[in-house]
């Protein structure tokens, strides 16, 4: 490769220099939860890239996570997206959480189109967050979503089964959610930047 080819790959904010001093800045939209915040390199949802909510049963407070985040975006009159939730969004719900309506889209699609539609919803560079649900993927699908997300500068939240996290993914978070029947907890599975191992990557959610 030459000289000029390699400068213009190491311009590319996702590539690691070992010989680096500082760490690549990540841009984030704080999450609402102090201490997840001050596990995520950044501070919080990484923006232009797929954020993996995998969770073992429906009503843990899955969808609760993203309310704090979907709320300033949405006040910022950016667009947010659902794409074929499986349950209609309660909109006084999003309304008590400080939601603007206004900047809100629900997209039906079937299985077969919904991750087609929630790429597309990514790579267009106007929405603000775009969240689905797969409760079936593969890795290829999931990549597409990553691609699209980074070029529409999007935050893209994807829905899974807690099984799910025991097969590999290109996204740039992972987060578990998962409840022993006293407490519901969220365990950080993956981060783009790399987790700080000193710390405890499960913490209590009282969403």
């Amino acid at each position: 490769m030459s000289a000029v080819g390699l400068n213009e790959v190491l311009r590319y904010p996702g590539v690691w220099r070992r010989s680096s001093a500082a760490a690549p800045t990540l841009r984030t939209q704080a999450t609402g939860c102090a201490e997840l915040d001050g596990l995520l390199p950044g501070g919080g949802w990484p923006l232009g890239a797929l954020s993996e909510i995998l969770f073992t049963q429906d009503g843990l407070g899955e969808l609760s996570l993203l309310m704090p985040a979907l709320a300033e975006l949405t006040q910022r009159r950016r667009r947010v997206v659902f794409v074929a939730p499986p349950y209609v969004p309660y909109a006084p719900a999003l309304q008590n959480h400080g939601v603007d309506l206004n900047f809100v889209t629900q997209i039906q699609a079937d299985a077969g189109d919904s991750s087609w539609s929630a790429e597309q919803c990514l790579r267009s560079g106007g929405c603000g967050a775009v969240l689905c649900w797969l409760f079936k993927s593969d890795y290829a699908q999931l990549r597409r979503l990553q691609l699209a997300a980074e070029t529409g500068g999007t935050i893209g939240f994807v829905f899974r089964p807690a099984a799910a996290a025991h097969n590999p993914s290109p996204s740039g978070l992972r987060l578990l959610v998962d409840n022993d029947r006293e407490t519901t907890h969220i365990e950080v599975l993956k981060c783009r930047g790399g987790l700080d191992t000193r710390r405890d990557t499960r913490l209590r959610w009282n969403g």
